[in-house]
């Protein structure tokens, strides 16, 4: 594949122009790592200064916009992504490595969140409260938080930014946008629409360059009111932990460990389906990819083989060939990751069945790693406890249903898990014990739709969730409105 010479800019105050420090840095396509996606500024915290600066100067009158009007701009940028929907899936695919099967259902992801979002300029109501006292009422109406910081990862490009732009703007709030390091283009691809569609400026910015860097001027910026993180749990962690010592209003979607539970009685192709979906889907790099298959006593002879082929049935390949299942991973930092805990895992006494580093000729120039299946995990082996994000499956063994709930629990992170059984009565029993934010049942552990909160528990999740009713809560701030028209105290 041809490199490009392409250099992008930041875009602040309504233009589009370079890095203060004019410093660039390039981006490699991850299914040939000798081609370059393009060069991309190479901001630091002056050029953070300045976007934020435009973002608070542009607040005063985007705030004051009433909320259909500026749900408008997300309508219309709505109908430009419908339309362009092929161009960005292959921008997803180019610079993420993801199949064009996954990236075109990233995109629908983004599109069906617009549409959500844009309907909430008609719904952002507040509520009238009956008063203690006569001739009074008491109601509630949102305010915007002010400028919100939104930190966005590399796995979801385009989703996680449109489902944090768009509730922050119909809530009048305006934005500094940090994209990851290794896939700014999709974010500026999709800044160039709400440029398109005549966005105010100032109201909505972009800043790339490293997250070290960039991140960290964004959180430690006393003009920044939230923060809207998605990323690592270590990450996260330090985020929430300055911003709350900051009092800024602060989100954090981070990792999941999660696990799939399955029972004697389960239906043996719905099972084999959703795990390979869930395990090995965009390569497995999914803060809701399935990590872990929990199988009771009774369930392996029954599932086991099955699962293998399908497994070996998967096609590791070229993210733009329509008969790939996987490509590449990301970039070279996580590819090395993964490879370390494949081998970590075999030190560990896990049995590696099938998976590692594929090394056919098409794979030789990008980071390609096999479907990885670990068979005989014990639950406190670092494979079975950390976010591997990568195409790596293990499976623990189980006594019980109530031995499986404790294993899929015993871990640091509650993102999502789900139960595979027809028993009405056991499926209650385990949503009442599992502790993560999302259950699933008889379906995989990924995804979720726009209408429903999206996060997790503990090392999963801080603050208020995403998505949703949800998401207009985190972006606005409930006043209470306390009015006599009694003339007298």
């Amino acid at each position: 594949m041809q490199s490009s010479s392409e250099v992008y800019q930041n875009f602040v105050n309504g233009v589009w122009k370079t890095a203060l420090s004019s410093n660039t840095y390039q981006t490699l396509n991850p299914s040939d790592f000798e081609s370059v996606v393009g060069h991309f500024q190479k901001s630091d915290a002056a050029d953070v200064n300045e976007a934020v600066s435009s973002a608070k100067t542009a607040l005063s009158s985007w705030k004051k916009v009433p909320p259909p009007l500026r749900a408008q701009y997300i309508f219309d940028v709505y109908f430009l992504l419908k339309q362009r929907n092929a161009k960005f899936s292959d921008t997803i695919t180019l610079e993420s490595g993801k199949v064009t099967r996954d990236s075109s259902e990233e995109v629908k992801r983004a599109i069906d969140a617009l549409e959500f979002a844009s309907g909430d300029g008609r719904r952002l109501k507040g509520e009238t409260i009956p008063s203690e006292h006569r001739k009074n009422i008491i109601y509630t109406i949102r305010k915007p938080i002010g400028v919100i910081g939104i930190i966005t990862p590399w796995n979801f490009p385009i989703a996680t930014c449109v489902w944090k732009i768009a509730p922050a703007l119909v809530c009048g709030n305006t934005i500094v946008l940090k994209p990851a390091t290794i896939t700014p283009l999709t974010a500026i691809r999709l800044t160039e629409l709400f440029e398109e569609v005549g966005l105010p400026k100032g109201v909505l910015n972009l800043v790339t360059g490293p997250g070290s860097i960039i991140g960290e001027a964004i959180v430690k910026h006393p003009d920044i009111n939230g923060i809207s993180f998605t990323g690592s749990s270590d990450i996260g962690r330090q985020v929430y932990t300055e911003s709350s010592r900051q009092f800024k209003k602060v989100q954090c979607e981070m990792g999941g460990k999660n696990a799939v539970i399955v029972r004697p009685d389960a239906d043996s192709a719905l099972v084999v389906d959703s795990i390979v979906k869930g395990a090995f889907g965009s390569a497995g790099q999914r803060c809701t990819a399935t990590s872990r298959v929990i199988m009771e006593r009774g369930s392996r002879e029954k599932f086991l083989d099955a699962l293998l082929g399908r497994i070996d049935s998967l096609k590791v390949g070229d993210p733009f060939n329509p008969r790939s299942d996987l490509g590449p991973i990301s970039h070279r930092a996580q590819f090395e990751k993964i490879l370390n805990y494949i081998e970590l895992g075999k030190k560990e006494g896990a049995t590696l069945i099938k998976g590692g580093r594929a090394d056919g000729l098409e794979h030789q120039k990008g980071y390609y790693i096999k479907p990885t299946f670990f068979d005989e995990v014990k639950p406190q082996m670092k494979i079975a406890q950390d976010e591997i994000f990568g195409p790596v499956l293990s499976c623990i063994s189980a006594e019980s249903l109530e031995d499986a709930v404790k294993i899929s629990n015993d871990v640091p992170f509650g993102f999502k898990a789900s139960i595979f059984t027809s028993d009405f009565f056991e499926i209650m029993n385990a949503i009442e014990d599992l502790d993560v934010g999302m259950i699933h049942i008889n379906s995989p552990t990924l995804g979720g739709e726009v209408q429903a909160p999206f996060g997790g528990l503990k090392a999963s999740g801080a603050g208020i969730r995403e998505q949703g009713t949800a998401q207009m809560e985190f972006f606005s701030e409930e006043v209470v409105v306390q009015m006599n028209y009694s003339k007298k105290n």
